[in-house]
């Protein structure tokens, strides 16, 4: 796998554009990170502050910098409304593989947006960092969400997955192989 986010990679769709976390985000990783039905769903405790978010920006900016996670913001092109974020994490170099994760605010939700970033995070994944495996980690209880895996291409693991997700209830690992590599 090929890990060097020197240069953060801008992701650009027909509505969308995905961009690294800055310190003036600080409102929306907030708002995204106080939403109760996100956080049920991810197992977050509803306890977000503004500093909170500010230091949760500082987490993700070191990660970065160290190669050991990417961040996207997802906003509207045409107005630069900031809707979610889109992440990859536990990075394996070992086994080609990597965790995707995302959420969205719930007005922008229901829409197409989220299935428009994630098909553009899975082909950077796949093209640009060469995994040969992504992973998501998630509740049962998120139908919509797996929905969205479902539609692309995602498959249930029926085996145990070595994952950090110890306060979700009900927890699914979904699996999507890169087609272009030998497994």
């Amino acid at each position: 796998m090929v890990l060097n986010f020197e240069y953060f990679p801008q992701l650009i769709t027909e509505r969308l554009i995905l961009r690294n976390i800055e310190n003036s985000d600080t409102e929306l990783i907030h708002k995204l990170r106080s939403d109760e039905t996100a956080n049920a769903f991810i197992g977050r405790e509803n306890s977000s502050t503004l500093e909170k978010a500010q230091e949760f920006i500082l987490k993700i900016q070191h990660l970065v910098q160290k190669n050991e996670g990417l961040y996207w913001i997802i906003r509207l092109k045409e107005n630069n409304n900031l809707m979610g974020s889109v992440c990859l994490f536990n990075l394996d170099i070992e086994n080609e593989s990597v965790e995707i994760g995302y959420e969205m605010l719930p007005e922008f939700q229901g829409k197409g947006f989220m299935g428009e970033a994630l098909k553009k995070v899975i082909a950077y994944t796949f093209e640009e960092i060469k995994a040969k495996k992504i992973t998501a980690c998630l509740t049962s209880d998120n139908i919509r969400s797996i929905t969205i895996l479902e539609k692309m291409n995602f498959k249930i693991e029926v085996k145990e997955h070595n994952n950090t997700h110890d306060n979700i209830k009900n927890l699914l690992t979904y699996t999507l192989k890169n087609s272009k590599v030998n497994q």
